[in-house]
């Protein structure tokens, strides 16, 4: 759904007491985030809106505002499954998932899976993400540009990656493409094909799940049927399959769109892409001004309030669904200076950026996603010198529909 387009209608939204923005918001390019964001952190930094289920809901635009949702915990995940709360998408969500409890559950499961999935995991990891990127990029080489980016790289390194990381087959990739586009739906999918989706994957995962515990390997997810802690808690049957279906999802959905948006920020942008190749030791600093700029989705997380709760100067009321704009907070000039929508890889406030999430739900994979972009950007780069776009950026298009936006498509030439 867009937005009104005319700027007369956006203005009777800033007093935030109707809900006459639509969520999803208008984006009017691929490289543009909605540009109603700016107006809102001038005017209305807690707008109503409605969602794409109908029902009425707060987009906070702020930094600090967005930070607080994210933080405090009169802004809860777990109430999301509360009878009659209020719903971003078109099915319920999944019970038993990090992504609705609040601690001391969250904390709890966050726990186990944290002392596998950690730091020196994805570190062993770095050599076999380069791996496996290089075999992408010798398979590009051999082709004659142009070609698109997406089916050549893009799509398939983060899922070599995450099936190497859990141990799941490789071959059935394709079908955690529509598994995820389920998941991360807005208004693509109609509740039945979501839950469809949903059960095939549970379905899948169960599976997984029990080949592992018959015959353990050197992976993550056997490692999480066979985690405990000191007091001997383990994760439950439905907790094992939950969390696969979260690590599979949230494990590659986020780095295949990022890929092939930062790379296009790259590409329009060949100063600081020169600047790049001359000095590749810059790259860790490179992506964190990549992911301020490039939003995972138009929006961000979204949370309902346990109680009323006032936040820039507006009173959100108990029980009332929220989203965190983190789309708008990394660009909020009050943080990140002039020019906040520019690509400016020099940027020193760049690594205060949300991307990632903040608080309790801080992204489990980030030192992951950290890592896969990283290792691609900077192979791509190196690899092939004379990158560049193979058609006009006003020809480009995003998916609609939503959580996670990616690039339709990324014709590259060299």
């Amino acid at each position: 759904m867009d937005t009104a387009s005319s700027p007369s209608a956006e203005t009777e939204t800033t007093t935030g007491t109707e809900p006459g923005l639509q969520y999803p918001f208008h984006r009017p390019s691929a490289v543009e985030v909605p540009p109603v964001y700016e107006e809102l952190r001038a005017k209305c930094p807690v707008a109503k809106v409605q969602l794409p289920t109908g029902d009425d809901g707060y987009v906070v635009s702020r930094y600090d505002d967005v930070r607080t949702v994210l933080a405090d915990p009169r802004f809860s995940r777990a109430a999301m499954l509360a009878e009659g709360a209020p719903q971003l998408t078109p099915a319920p969500p999944v019970p038993g998932s990090l992504f609705t409890m609040d601690p001391p559950e969250h904390t709890r499961l966050r726990k186990l899976v944290s002392r596998e999935f950690t730091a020196r995991r994805v570190q062993n990891l770095r050599p076999r993400i380069q791996e496996l990127t290089d075999q992408l990029l010798d398979e590009m080489e051999k082709q004659a540009p142009p070609l698109d980016l997406n089916p050549a790289f893009a799509f398939p390194l983060p899922v070599m990656v995450i099936c190497e990381l859990l141990g799941v087959p490789f071959e059935d990739r394709e079908k955690f493409r529509g598994w995820s586009d389920a998941f991360v739906s807005l208004t693509a999918h109609t509740a039945d094909e979501v839950m469809a989706q949903r059960m095939s994957m549970v379905q899948y995962l169960g599976e997984l799940v029990q080949r592992k515990r018959e015959n353990p390997a050197d992976d993550l997810m056997s490692a999480l049927v066979s985690v405990h802690d000191e007091d001997g808690d383990r994760l439950s049957e439905h907790e094992l399959i939950i969390m696969g279906i979260t690590l599979l999802v949230a494990g590659h959905e986020t780095t295949v769109s990022m890929i092939g948006k930062c790379v296009l920020t790259l590409l329009r942008h060949p100063e600081h892409l020169a600047a790049l190749r001359e000095q590749p030791e810059m790259i860790e600093h490179v992506v964190e001004e990549l992911l301020r700029v490039n939003p995972i989705g138009d929006g961000g997380p979204f949370r309902i309030t346990l109680e009323d709760v006032e936040i820039g100067g507006t009173t959100i009321p108990k029980g009332s669904g929220v989203i965190a704009a983190v789309a708008s907070a990394n660009q909020d000039p009050d943080r990140f200076g002039e020019e906040p929508e520019a690509f400016d890889p020099s940027r020193s406030s760049a690594t205060a950026h949300v991307a990632l999430g903040h608080g309790p739900h801080f992204c489990l994979g980030a030192a992951l996603a950290r890592a896969e972009l990283q290792i691609a950007i900077s192979s791509l780069v190196r690899r092939f010198p004379e990158l560049s776009l193979a058609d006009e950026v006003d020809n480009l298009s995003m998916t609609s529909g939503m959580m996670v936006h990616a690039l339709d498509r990324l014709p590259v030439t060299w």
